[in-house]
């Protein structure tokens, strides 16, 4: 049994490594973009949102953003991340552009446990992108 733990631990630490590597590559990425001011302002604002106006409602909300550069990318790197993580949170189609890919429309079909755990998944993935662009944006 004390087998176990080791292993849980383990794989909680995978998980967090694996989200942090991601995010890191994330606010890389921004890094050579004229919109990398903005999306450190987003980043931070985001989780805020969430914990306020609820998951659906704050994505949503940056859907409707997406013709700003910062915003589209946000939404990009969640339905990526989400895809990447791969514990099956949230059915998103591997396939860019297929009926029904929009993120805002998985979320609004979740059940309350569903929705919960992809809000708790999604709130510690921009605990990582906020550290970043906090870090590695300079105004």
């Amino acid at each position: 049994m004390s087998e176990s733990i080791p292993n849980f631990d383990e794989s909680l630490k995978g998980i967090e490594q694996g989200r942090a590597k991601f995010a890191y590559k994330c606010v890389e990425e921004v890094l050579k973009t004229d919109y990398k001011s903005d999306y450190k302002s987003y980043v931070k604002r985001v989780p805020m949102l969430i914990k306020t106006n609820g998951l659906g409602a704050t994505y949503a909300f940056i859907f409707s953003k997406k013709d700003k550069a910062a915003y589209k990318k946000i939404y990009d790197d969640t339905v990526s991340w989400l895809k990447h993580e791969n514990r099956g949170l949230i059915d998103l189609p591997e396939k860019d552009g297929e009926k029904g890919n929009e993120l805002v429309e998985k979320i609004i079909e979740l059940n309350s446990s569903e929705y919960r755990a992809v809000t708790i998944e999604i709130l510690l993935f921009f605990e990582w992108l906020r550290r970043f662009a906090e870090g590695m944006i300079k105004e």
